[in-house]
């Protein structure tokens, strides 16, 4: 009889991580928003690693940029690789990190769905 160990029945899913500041203001410094976003997203990811969680080492992080639109090259960016099929999962810090405006997400979140996606906020998810 061949059986399969259990972790070969779990699929890897792959997580993509966004980040983004409205300002530029501070990013030159060791430690900024978007580490800090980006180490609660990571932790979030590792303590799913036994679900098969796996973080992709892209960087998707928009500086400078609002989220009260969807003009951000990081965000085009990602959109893309989610549409080529190469992410299954995107993790945030929050919510209004991905958009502040109410259409945009609804249209984000329909994208997500046709996608595949799970989207999870991670001081949002509990």
């Amino acid at each position: 009889m061949n059986r399969k160990k259990p972790e070969q029945d779990r699929r890897v899913i792959r997580c993509a991580i966004y980040t983004r500041k409205s300002t530029e203001e501070r990013l030159d410094l060791e430690l900024n928003s978007f580490d800090a976003q980006r180490d609660a997203a990571e932790a979030f990811i590792e303590s799913q690693k036994s679900e098969g969680w796996v973080c992709l080492p892209n960087r998707y992080d928009d500086g400078g940029f609002s989220g009260s639109n969807l003009d951000r090259p990081a965000y085009n960016e990602l959109m893309k690789d989610i549409e080529a099929g190469e992410i299954d999962c995107l993790v945030v810090y929050q919510v209004d990190r991905l958009s502040r405006s109410p259409s945009d997400l609804a249209h984000i979140m329909s994208v997500f769905e046709a996608c595949g996606i799970t989207f999870v906020s991670v001081t949002e998810s509990k």
